[in-house]
């Protein structure tokens, strides 16, 4: 057994069948399941966000989800956090961990060491350069300095936006590397014994089913979530930039008829699909089966690839 936990993270495109096939292994490993999608965190965004309901959870317990207000922020650094603390409990109760979800960098935050730059942050540090641009010659100064610490960063901060100035000689105060340094020394150490599985769907059939996807979506009340939320003042906020909600939003402003906006979905939709395939197909090792074949069979061809690296043990 590997000194690493055991995570299994399930990936796909939008309208691929994630929540199904997690459902049907969770069942079958005694597995516990954990929110991937940045926008399911969000309450009184459900049925824009395909969010999974109580019946379909067939008592599986489920983590990560309605636990952000719409007006809130929500980091991938914040996720990674909240993730991995609910990797450790769930497997500190002997349950297995399954990540579920559509948004590539989220997960793979969790499962490798990425470290984020927001983490090198010091209080102290920063009101001190704040103040040293107040003074006159201060932001040349400080700019000179950046020149000459970290010219990457330097060639692409202007020398009057003073709070990216700022955060970059922050950044090589508290880590003795730059911004840039940071960023690519990492991502690369598996954080955790993981199985990354996969559902493909042939790309014409894929956009069949968004746009029949989004119908049903309307025809459950979509129109009316949204207009909860644009009554409510929810405006220009992470949440409401979700495909669906956004569109919607340009019809409540008279910006688009209401049947160009539901095009407008479908059309962003598909594009959504396209770069989250794209970004597991480049970023992600990922063992990929075919979505349309019945979720027994694809947990089935699970099990068999977990035997050779995990001690996770089926319950049938």
């Amino acid at each position: 057994m590997s000194a690493l936990t055991d995570v299994i993270a399930i990936v796909g495109p939008t309208a691929s069948g994630k929540t199904a096939l997690s459902i049907e292994l969770a069942k079958t490993i005694d597995g516990e399941i954990i929110n991937g999608d940045a926008m399911q965190v969000y309450r009184g965004l459900d049925i824009g966000t395909a969010k999974i309901t109580e019946e379909e959870k067939r008592g599986i317990p489920h983590h990560l989800f309605d636990c952000k207000d719409p007006a809130d922020s929500f980091s991938v650094a914040e996720y990674q956090s909240v993730v991995r603390q609910a990797i450790e409990d769930i497997s500190r109760r002997g349950k297995q961990p399954i990540i579920v979800g559509g948004t590539g960098l989220y997960i793979q935050s969790v499962l490798f060491d990425f470290r984020f730059t927001e983490e090198a942050a010091d209080a102290t540090v920063r009101a001190r350069l704040e103040r040293e641009l107040q003074v006159d010659g201060g932001v040349e100064r400080l700019y000179s300095r950046l020149q000459a610490l970290d010219p990457k960063s330097a060639d692409k901060i202007h020398i009057n936006n003073h709070r990216r100035l700022v955060r970059a000689l922050e950044i090589m105060e508290v880590t003795g590397t730059t911004k840039n340094n940071l960023e690519q020394d990492q991502g690369q150490e598996p954080m955790y014994n993981h199985l990354i599985v996969g559902l493909e769907v042939e790309r014409e059939l894929l956009y069949e089913r968004i746009s029949e996807r989004v119908d049903k979506m309307m025809d459950a009340g979509l129109l009316e979530e949204a207009r909860a939320l644009w009554d409510k003042g929810i405006r220009n906020v992470q949440s409401v930039q979700a495909i669906g909600y956004k569109e919607l939003f340009l019809y409540f402003n008279n910006a688009l008829t209401l049947e160009d906006a539901v095009e407008l979905i479908k059309k962003n939709t598909r594009n959504y699909a396209k770069r989250q395939m794209t970004y597991f197909r480049n970023k992600m090792g990922i063992s990929w089966f075919d979505a349309m074949i019945e979720k027994e069979k694809v947990v089935e061809g699970i099990l068999t690839i977990m035997k050779d690296f995990t001690h996770i043990e089926s319950n049938k």
